[in-house]
């Protein structure tokens, strides 16, 4: 079961083009994604409402879609406007259209209620497009459930076991982060975690201009059912970063990693590690953007294993630990959602 009435992303800007169409599947439905006359983002549903035919198997007319089965025309409103062969088209003859807005590089779609779609609870990911922030694109497709990727980007502690030559330290296993669940509305989570006089992760080294220890933070902002955003960096120890000090040579990122469910076992995954630093070195874009991929397949590895395990023996149940407390808050905060969703009362 999906939460539906909430904004989700179905693509990067660049993954829609001006020419051409793409198909994907969201929440289990079949969603066409093209651009219109003007260069508008336009989702419908990628079926057919006569023999069920797939949409993208046909062509852009102007702002329609028309399907090469049997000829019908859709406009972006999902109305028929033109079946060959008949004057009169039927007023059931007309397919889904989802709300989209573009914001931020991506386009965010809405599956549930169009009526209850407010671009205004689009959570904010400005770094995208700033000139003072420099990132590139990333998309990763999981055969593993959403929900796993949630749990794995909220649990710190594996990242000393996963990730030893990338992103994680050996202080990442033992440190306790500072959770606090705010839930009002949807619910959002802030997780801190401060690496005092502590080693930079191999990933940072990569980039600095300076060496020795550092003072470092991981600020994650989390957002049901699969919005995370997060600032991290580090800064040489005792420059005053605790305090919000951020020196000339501290290293800042503001990092995205959002997750779209594409099936019960399989997932979108959308991402990109921004920084305010270098702006015009390209080749330290791309260096940053291929670490990234590098510790996202060493967590994708993983993951995948642990969705067949589960899929092998799901009537097993998985024992908490301490270390699972962000993870487990978050879990709560989808669950309300979607009783909300389905009538039920919340506490």
């Amino acid at each position: 079961m999906f939460i539906k009435n909430c904004w989700y992303v179905a693509a990067w800007d660049i993954e829609v083009p001006q020419e051409g169409m793409l198909a994907r599947t969201l929440l289990n439905e079949p969603v066409l994604l093209y651009r219109d006359t003007q260069g508008q983002a336009v989702a419908l549903e990628n079926r057919c409402c006569h023999r069920s035919a797939p949409l993208h198997l046909g062509r852009k007319e102007g702002d329609c879609v028309r399907c090469m089965y049997h000829g019908l025309k859709f406009d972006p409103s999902g109305a028929c406007v033109e079946i060959p062969g008949q004057d009169k088209i039927p007023p059931k003859t007309c397919i889904k259209s989802y709300p989209v807005v573009e914001r931020h590089r991506l386009v965010w779609i809405w599956m549930g209620e169009p009526g209850k779609a407010n671009p205004n609870d689009i959570v904010d990911y400005h770094w995208h497009d700033s000139p003072q922030w420099r990132m590139k694109p990333g998309y990763i497709h999981y055969q593993a459930n959403y929900k796993l990727i949630v749990d794995n980007l909220l649990d710190f502690t594996h990242l000393a076991w996963v990730h030893p030559t990338t992103l994680g330290t050996e202080s990442a296993a033992g440190l306790k982060p500072v959770i606090d669940r705010n839930t009002d509305g949807n619910g959002m989570l802030t997780i801190s975690r401060w690496y005092i006089n502590d080693e930079m992760p191999n990933l940072h080294k990569k980039v600095a201009k300076f060496e020795g220890k550092v003072d470092r933070w991981q600020i994650y902002q989390w957002s049901p059912p699969a919005l995370l955003r997060m600032d991290a960096g580090s800064a040489p120890t005792g420059t005053g970063a605790p305090e919000g000090a951020r020196v000339a040579e501290a290293l800042q990122f503001r990092h995205t990693s959002i997750q779209t469910p594409e099936t019960e076992r399989t997932s979108h995954y959308w991402f990109c590690q921004a920084r305010n630093f270098e702006l015009d070195n390209a080749q330290m874009t791309e260096a940053i953007y291929q670490s990234v991929i590098e510790a996202f397949e060493e967590d994708r590895t993983m993951i995948e294993a642990q969705q067949k395990i589960i899929d092998q023996v799901p009537e097993r149940v998985m024992i908490p630990i301490a270390a699972d407390s962000g993870l487990n808050q978050a879990r709560w905060l989808i669950d309300r959602m979607l009783k909300v969703e389905a009538g039920q009362d919340v506490p």
